[in-house]
Formats: structure tokens, sequence, C-alpha cells
């Protein structure tokens, strides 16, 4: 953290750098898989992270879950944990990623409340355990299995973050939807309210609308967009400055934690870091 701003650099994704790094993301697991295949890959992401300017690094516990990985999901989770941990300077945070028991990008699927309950709970306590500085509830389109996470996620005593996602495209939430979802989250108790895995260039109304809403941290973290938009998914460095440019104006409407999702990479967390500090 940048004290003299009150700024938090975030890490960028994991799942798209494993798939660019020649990793296999494919099935259920997804870059669970990676946990056992390729852990030192994992470990050189986040350290190129580090490197570039985060200080707040998501374990890659995106999928470790029985539904996913089966019976081994408490021993990847913390190898997931580990993993981050080992990998970043001391004084770096941990981040426990809660994301949806379904699809990300289809809010329909969500399980009722009892289930999306238990299976948050669940994992929110693994990540305790295991020793997380705190609890990312993130890409949720479902809002209300969102708000179901960060219930089980205050509930352990771990600072938590939420973050809701309208979609890639910005056509699964508005951005009223997603000022109302915040300001419940804060209700809950949630320490920051972010906006992430849209593309970058639809992201500000939706941090204006968490802004509006919450007295509490405010962050981003958008997407690459399109390929052809030539921001991410392998550009130069030029995409990573238009990256960096947009998350200026993020942080004008009021975001103090910023960091990069899917498409995005060490070379655009790099960028921003520059342009920010």
């Amino acid at each position: 953290m940048h004290e003299e701003s009150n700024l938090t650099i975030l890490d960028g994704p994991l799942g798209t750098e494993l798939a660019a790094r020649g990793v296999s993301i494919s099935g259920p697991a997804w870059s669970a898989r990676a946990l056992e295949e390729a852990p030192d890959i994992v470990s050189a992401i986040h350290s190129e992270y580090a490197a570039a300017g985060a200080t707040v690094h998501t374990a890659c516990t995106f999928r470790t879950r029985p539904e996913s990985v089966g019976e081994k999901w408490r021993a990847l989770a913390g190898l997931a944990v580990r993993l981050a941990r080992d990998a970043v300077p001391g004084g770096h945070q941990v981040a426990g990623s809660v994301a949806p028991l379904a699809d990300c990008y289809r809010p329909d699927l969500a399980p009722e409340p009892d289930v999306a309950r238990e299976g948050h709970a669940r994992l929110c306590a693994v990540l305790v355990e295991e020793g997380v500085d705190l609890l990312l509830c993130e890409t949720f389109s479902n809002l209300r299995e969102g708000l179901i996470a960060v219930e089980c996620a205050v509930r352990t005593g771990v600072e938590t973050w939420a973050a809701f996602t309208p979609g890639p495209e910005g056509k699964l939430a508005t951005a009223s939807d997603i000022g109302r979802a915040a300001a419940e989250a804060a209700r809950l108790g949630a320490r920051a309210v972010l906006v992430n895995c849209v593309a970058a260039a639809k992201a500000l109304p939706y941090v204006e609308a968490v802004r509006g809403a919450v007295e509490a941290r405010v962050g981003v973290y958008a997407n690459a967009g399109a390929v052809s938009d030539g921001i991410g998914w392998g550009a130069n460095q030029e995409g990573a400055k238009a990256y960096a440019d947009y998350a200026k104006q993020w942080t004008r409407a009021g975001a103090t934690i910023i960091g990069g999702c899917c498409g995005t990479g060490p070379a655009h967390i790099a960028a921003l870091s520059r342009a920010l500090r």
C-alpha cells in the first residue's frame, strides 16, 4: 500500500496468465489444475505481480471446491495460499478467492441460498485456517449469492472485500444493481467493494455507482475487453499504458484499490503502478 495516497495495487489474473504460459485450465477445476500440474508457474506469476508493484495477491482458490476438484479441495486450497505467501515479500497481503459456486457469467445457475451459504462458509473457514490476510468474494454476477458469500466471510472475523461483476460486456447487471449490492455488502461488513471482470472501457459507470453507494473503500480490477481493443491478451506496452489511462479515470472517480482481471498481466500492473504513484 502506498500510504501517501491510500492507494492499494492488486495483482492481475492467474487463469489467463497460466493459459498464456501453456498451462491447461480446462475442465471444472480451471486454474486449480495448475496447483498440481504447474505449481512453479503459479509461484512465478505471483512473484512477477509483486515485482510489478502489487501488494495484495489473490491465491489460486477460485475453484478449490468439492464441486470442481473433489475430495482434495482442502489440500489444494492450502497449497494455493502457501504458494502465494512464499512467492511474495513479507508485508504483502494474501487474499483468499471466494467465487461463485457455479458459473460467473450465468447468474441463473446460482444455487439456492442454503446451498450457497454452506458452500461459501466451508471455503471461507478453510482459507482462514490457512492464514489468509483477507477474503475476496469475487466475480459475482448473481448479486444475491455474492452477498451470501460476503456474509459468510465477514462472520470469520477476517477482513472481507466484495467484488461484483456486470459481465465482460456489462449485460448481467446495471450500474444501479451493482450500487445497491455494494451498499448491502458494506452494511454486512465488507471493508471494500470492488467491480471486476468488466471491460476496462466499460468500467467507469460501475465504479461511480459503487462510490456513490458506500463509505467503504472502492476498487476495480477490469478485464482487457476484446482482443480488438488492443489492451491485453498479449498486447504490447501500448496496451498496458491504455489500461493505466483507464485506471486514472477510476481513481479520479474515487477508487483506491486497483488491479487487473482477465487478459491483463504483469505489464499492466507495472504500468498502472507507475502511473498512479
